[in-house]
């Protein structure tokens, strides 16, 4: 069985690893977005723009409950995080996190459609993935694969 800790740290690493999510919020389908976190374990950061739902959904002030969805690199872990987001324009914010990636899409730090948005996690669902190939050799030799998995998939404070 895995230790919610354990779970925790894969979370955080996985996300540390590739960034891209899916996220959503009240009223906004799913979608890509690259998130961005600086020490600890949170708040999670995303720069998005004012034409966009993400940015007219945020943009009166007011937190909107949201879903953030990751799958690891591997594909050995799964999680789904709830929290609050909301626009959240800090400059300090901004140019700590601002980087070549995030230029690329905007005519500077001071353009006027730049929106960044911070997401709050409080807590996650979080499933760790079996080796599917080490599961059929179980299989084959008689031994029942799901027994390895039971409790691979907790629910956990972030």
């Amino acid at each position: 069985m895995t230790d919610a800790t354990v779970l925790v740290e894969k979370f955080w690493k996985a996300l540390d690893a590739d960034r891209t999510v899916m996220l959503c919020a009240e009223g906004v389908a799913p979608r890509p977005m690259t998130a961005l976190r600086e020490d600890g374990q949170g708040p999670i950061w995303f720069f998005t723009a004012i034409d966009t739902e993400m940015g007219r959904a945020t943009e009166g002030g007011k937190p909107l409950g949201a879903v953030l969805m990751l799958t690891s690199k591997g594909h050995d872990l799964f999680a789904s995080a709830t929290g609050q987001l909301e626009q959240h324009n800090d400059r300090e914010v901004i140019d700590r996190l601002w980087n070549p990636f995030i230029a690329a899409w905007y005519t500077g730090k001071d353009d006027p459609k730049l929106r960044l948005m911070r997401f709050q996690p409080d807590q996650a669902e979080v499933w760790e993935n079996g080796n599917s190939l080490l599961a059929g050799i179980k299989m084959l030799i008689g031994i029942d694969p799901k027994r390895d998995f039971k409790d691979q998939a907790k629910q956990v404070k972030l």
